[in-house]
């Protein structure tokens, strides 16, 4: 694809202790350290982090950063890009792409004199009603995850897993079914996927994700009913959906529930043995990243002949590429995989 006489990107992609930098147009990609320019991938912390000068995204990104770090932290400008559009920056072509990560996620495309490459952030495959999925971009590099690059990690159908929480929930209408997911994306991701399953009651909600719940019902993305847990009676509860932090599932909080049985909505409850050690009566396999197989398909279908792996196991991704004629490089990027279920929990 690469025109004999273009630069490699890795004479003009660097990778520094902020991250990694466009040298020719100027600006980082997800960096960990507050920079003058900076393309954010999404809203997740460990993508996205307050106190850049100048940070250009997509629209949605954009809130969900303002709602989670205030306003004037989520950079001092902002520039919203929406996907397809193009613009040059110092010579460097900038578009983004879908990642079908949460809502606004993208892949940062950029070409510079004929070198072409994408970094796509986090990203999954599997259908999720509340984001646009994930378009490949043919490219010469493409820098991806390998949060779940192990043949062990073959997510289920999602709506299986859907329909196994809802068996659950009539089979004990006693008991409060408390689902521990992440605020942003897998919480939108759940009640999106309830309403589709035919759930039509409310859906009760830890303190921690309500606010991020408004701000995808502001951008656009319908929830339905929505409650507080916190303020609900014992009673109330019985026969409740409750969505939680993974870290309030387990403490004090959810005992003040009625007889909960306790789920985790992570792609980590593949391994039974984790689920057992955290006390979860209900592992559900619902991933907002890729598996193995997804992984190994997207590096098929943007066509790089040589892919780097930003975090989780390159190695053994990184051995499969080599064995479908695909050269592997791991960046060691470090500060990723902070939040959503990017690593693995301490307690497993």
């Amino acid at each position: 694809m690469r025109p004999v006489n273009a630069p490699h990107p890795e004479t003009w992609l660097k990778v520094t202790p902020s991250g990694l930098y466009c040298e020719p147009g100027g600006f980082f990609i997800d960096p960990t350290r507050a920079v003058d320019r900076a393309v954010i991938s999404h809203g997740h912390s460990d993508h996205a982090r307050p106190g850049h000068r100048a940070v250009l995204a997509t629209r949605e990104t954009l809130a969900i950063m303002t709602a989670r770090m205030g306003e004037g932290r989520a950079g001092e400008t902002q520039q919203a890009l929406p996907f397809g559009e193009a613009l040059t920056i110092n010579g460097v072509r900038v578009w983004l792409r879908p990642a079908g990560h949460v809502l606004g996620s993208a892949q940062v495309c950029m070409e510079w004199r004929g070198s072409r490459a994408v970094v796509s952030g986090d990203y999954k495959r599997q259908r999720d009603p509340t984001c646009a999925p994930f378009e490949p971009e043919p490219c010469d590099v493409f820098v991806t995850e390998a949060t779940f690059a192990l043949p062990v990690f073959r997510h289920p159908l999602p709506e299986a897993e859907i329909a196994r929480l809802l068996r659950s929930v009539a089979l004990f209408p006693e008991r409060t079914h408390v689902v521990g997911c992440y605020s942003l994306g897998k919480c939108q991701r759940l009640i999106a996927m309830l309403r589709q399953a035919g759930w039509e009651g409310p859906v009760h909600l830890h303190g921690a994700h309500v606010a991020l719940c408004r701000t995808y019902e502001e951008l656009g993305v319908p929830l339905g009913p929505l409650r507080t847990a916190t303020v609900a009676k014992k009673d109330d509860l019985k026969g409740a959906i409750v969505l939680a932090p993974p870290s309030a599932v387990a403490d004090r909080w959810a005992r003040r529930l009625a007889e909960p049985v306790v789920a985790v909505a992570s792609g980590w409850m593949r391994v039974r043995q984790r689920a057992k050690q955290g006390g979860v009566e209900l592992p559900l396999v619902i991933s907002d990243h890729a598996d193995w197989d997804e992984l190994l398909a997207t590096a098929a279908e943007v066509q790089a002949p040589e892919i780097w792996v930003t975090h989780g196991r390159e190695d053994a991704l990184i051995h499969a590429l080599s064995l479908r004629g695909i050269r592997g490089r791991a960046l060691h990027l470090v500060g990723r995989g902070e939040e959503d279920e990017g690593e693995e929990p301490a307690a497993a």
